[in-house]
């Protein structure tokens, strides 16, 4: 690695020996707090140099880093640390330093030599969150071996030399965060990390810093279709604006492409997972999320037998590969999520004769919301508790701006108030699961097993009600 800038946060500089300094300080600190090899780490904090200073610092003592996301409230945030055993805590956050002792990353890091061992492979490197359909968020847990394979797959699929530049505006409590900024770091890239999204920073940036590479999720695509102004910063340096996280919207696309001449990298991958498959640089189509990424395998099988299916079936795509999760936390979760070996993503679709992946559906119920997996029933869970609620059902519709939207129906004791209902999810979950509409309906159409026809419920809303 060289000595150049490796990272930019507004006015600050850091070279790679800087940040690695840093995290050297911050480890032997951690380590006097009695952090230990093994043992978990709860980190929660904003955008900051420090968010990496601190995943670093707690890989050098062996420990596992455990992803809050700073959108939290109270609630999520003792679920995760429930089901993760956290010992320790590190950020920025007054709701984590509200339910243990952390060590606060505005204090003072003295940098310090180094002289820590490089990791177990094979031990627990990052817990991060995903969404059940049946219950609260699950841990995923990735090794650094499984974590590595990762950011081997991504450098590679992204084609990243030392020549690129490129800046971050996603919360790194994110999977696909986290996965930019350490393979970012690790091919020499220069990295701009933002302290929030704000577009026309974005812009400026990519003029001012000539950005070789621009990562976008819904939101960041419509917005860039719809700025008035977009014709008037300079992106000829972008190689290309990489869509993840949702499906792509070929008409948001095609109009910033129009506009700018910039062309679009389409990539699918999921948290434990993180790379599955993506676009070749050149030759990118907008129909498509690419082929399999060298390092992964895919299959597609039926959705009632669970047998293979030949190429052009359509079923449930599984995928196998190095950088496959370790497993969930709770521990009992994780034999649903594999066949034979297979990862079952629960995303339906169909692999064609030259290998392009097209995704046409889900099976799993999660809800995507600007690339956060929304469980319905977390959702659910809390609107139950309301006592004007007699029974409710969450699930998701298309949205241009968030890739969905989260739709909450609910049956009534007496009169009840959507908007006291939104307002209450706010208090106790994050922003983005917030219910965009609240719908007051007669029945919740259930099976007699008493699972909930989401796809019903879905296929009637929006249309007007009977008379």
């Amino acid at each position: 690695m060289s000595d150049r800038t490796a990272l930019v946060f507004e006015d600050q500089e850091y070279e790679r020996a800087q940040l690695e300094g840093l995290a050297d300080g911050l480890a032997a600190t951690l380590a006097r707090r009695g952090v230990t090899a093994g043992q978990r780490v709860a980190l929660m904090t904003s955008n900051r140099p420090e968010f990496i200073v601190a995943v670093w610092a707690v890989w050098r003592l062996g420990a596992a880093v455990v992803l809050l996301s700073p959108a939290w409230k109270r609630t999520e945030v003792e679920h995760a640390l429930a089901v993760t055993g956290a010992a320790h805590a590190v950020g920025d956050h007054d709701v984590l330093a509200g339910l243990m002792p952390m060590l606060h990353l505005d204090g003072p890091i003295d940098p310090r030599p180094g002289g820590f061992p490089k990791p177990d492979p094979g031990a627990d490197a990052l817990l991060v969150f995903s969404s059940g359909t049946t219950g609260l968020p699950r841990a995923v847990r990735h090794t650094h071996a499984s974590f590595g394979a990762a950011v081997g797959h991504w450098r590679t699929a992204l084609g990243l030399t030392a020549r690129d530049r490129l800046q971050i505006a996603t919360p790194p409590s994110h999977i696909l965060g986290l996965l930019n900024i350490v393979t970012a770091l690790e091919t020499d890239v220069r990295v701009r990390l933002h302290r929030r999204f704000d577009l026309d920073r974005l812009l400026h940036y990519i003029e001012a810093d000539r950005i070789t590479i621009e990562m976008a999720v819904a939101p960041i695509a419509l917005a860039l279709a719809a700025h008035p102004r977009l014709e008037t910063y300079d992106l000829s340096s972008l190689r290309y604006i990489m869509w993840g996280a949702t499906p792509v919207t070929p008409s948001v696309a095609e109009t910033v492409t129009r506009r700018t001449g910039v062309g679009w990298v389409p990539a699918y991958g999921a948290s434990e997972l993180p790379v599955i498959a993506c676009n070749p640089l050149d030759g990118a189509r907008l129909d498509s999320v690419g082929r399999a990424v060298p390092g992964v395998s895919l299959r597609v099988v039926s959705l009632e037998s669970g047998a293979p299916l030949g190429l052009g079936g359509i079923g449930e795509i599984q995928a196998r590969s190095e950088s496959l999760m370790a497993g969930y936390l709770p521990a009992e979760r994780t034999a649903e999520a594999f066949s034979d070996g297979w990862y079952r993503t629960g995303d339906v679709g169909y692999v064609d004769e030259d290998g392009w992946v097209r995704l046409t559906d889900r099976s799993k119920e999660m809800i995507k919301v600007r690339g956060f997996q929304v469980a319905p029933a977390e959702i659910e869970a809390v609107l139950h508790g309301h006592p004007s609620v007699a029974d409710c059902a969450v699930f998701g519709v298309p949205d241009d701006r968030d890739g969905e939207a989260v739709i909450a129906a609910v049956t009534a004791r007496g009169t009840v108030d959507p908007d006291e209902l939104t307002a209450l999810v706010g208090e106790r979950l994050a922003s983005y699961k917030r219910p965009r509409e609240v719908v007051v309906v007669t029945e919740i159409p259930r099976l007699p097993s008493g699972k909930v026809l989401r796809r019903v419920l879905k296929e009637s809303y929006g249309r007007p009600s009977d008379p």
